[in-house]
C-alpha cells in the first residue's frame, strides 16, 4: 500500500471514530502515559512537537510544562478533539496543525523534543518518518516514542499484527524494539529502551472504538478462540477474546 493509500485510510478510519479516543480509558491514561510525561522532564523553555497527537492526550499532559507545544496529526477530526481539549483547559501555548510525518512542514532544528504515543504503527514509511523527526530536532534533541510492540517469536508477532490489521485496516505494522532500535539508529536518532508495560485490551470495547464491522469482529473471536496455545500465553488471551498487547517507551537524541 502506498503512503497517500495508507493516509487516506488512516483519515478514513479516524475520522469517524476520533471521540471514542477522547474517552478511552487505554488513551486517556495508564502507566505508559504517566512514563512518557514523566520521561519528557520538561522544564518550561523547550519547544516540544507532538507527532500523531490523535485526541491530545499527550498535547495536554505536557503543554502545561513547554514554552509551546505543537500538535500535528492527519485526521482533522483528531484535531478538533485536540483543539477542544485545549480550549477546556485555557492552554495558549499550542499550535494545532493537520501534517504528515513524512513531510513536516516546519524548519530544519525546530523543536527541542518530538513525542508520539500510539501513532507510530501508522506510520506507512517509519524511516522517512524518523527522519523528519530527525531533522526538525534541534542537535541534542530528544525524541520519545511509546508504542505497541510486536513480541519476538514469529508467529506471536504474525498473529497480533494480523489481528490488529482485521480491526483498523489503516494499521501498517507493530515493529518489535530491536526493529525501532535499528530504525532510530540508522536515521541519527541513537536511542535506547527505556522501559515496557502489559496493557490489556478488553476485547469489545477494543473493537467497538474502531467501530469494527461485524464480519470482521466475528473473525476477529475466531483467530483469537483458535490461536495456538503458546501465541495465547505469549498475548496473554482470554476466553472473551481480551488480550496483553506490550507497549515500549523507547529514547532517542538526535546526534
Amino acid at each position: 500500500m502506498s503512503d497517500a493509500s495508507v493516509n487516506q485510510s488512516i483519515q478514513q478510519q479516524f475520522g469517524a471514530v476520533a471521540a471514542n479516543y477522547t474517552t478511552s480509558t487505554v488513551h486517556a491514561s495508564g502507566a505508559d502515559l504517566q512514563g512518557l510525561l514523566a520521561a519528557a522532564g520538561l522544564t518550561g523553555r523547550e519547544r516540544v512537537l507532538d507527532v500523531g497527537c490523535g485526541a491530545g492526550h499527550v498535547t495536554i499532559g505536557l503543554a502545561a510544562q513547554a514554552l509551546h507545544l505543537t500538535a500535528v496529526d492527519l485526521t482533522q477530526a483528531m484535531l478538533d478533539q485536540t483543539q477542544a481539549q485545549v480550549e477546556k483547559r485555557g492552554l495558549h501555548n499550542v499550535t494545532i496543525q493537520k501534517a504528515d510525518v513524512a513531510a513536516l512542514p516546519f524548519a530544519d532544528d525546530s523543536f527541542d523534543v518530538a513525542v508520539s504515543r500510539y501513532a507510530a504503527h501508522h506510520f506507512a514509511d517509519p524511516l522517512q518518518a524518523l527522519r523528519e523527526i530527525q531533522r526538525v530536532l534541534v542537535p541534542g534533541g530528544r525524541w520519545l516514542l511509546v508504542d505497541v510492540v510486536s513480541p519476538p517469536e514469529p508467529m506471536a508477532d504474525t498473529y497480533l499484527n494480523t489481528v490488529e490489521i482485521l480491526r483498523d485496516p489503516s494499521h501498517v505494522r507493530d515493529h518489535s524494539v530491536a526493529q525501532w532500535l535499528d530504525m532510530c539508529g540508522a536515521t541519527g536518532l541513537p536511542a535506547r529502551h527505556v522501559q515496557t508495560w502489559s496493557v490489556r485490551l478488553e476485547f469489545t470495547t477494543w473493537v467497538t472504538r474502531m467501530a469494527t464491522p461485524a464480519p470482521e469482529v466475528a473473525q476477529l473471536q475466531r483467530l483469537m478462540a483458535n490461536a495456538p496455545a503458546h501465541v495465547r500465553d505469549i498475548l496473554g488471551i482470554e476466553a472473551d477474546g481480551s488480550f496483553h498487547i506490550a507497549v515500549a517507551l523507547i529514547e532517542g537524541v538526535r546526534a
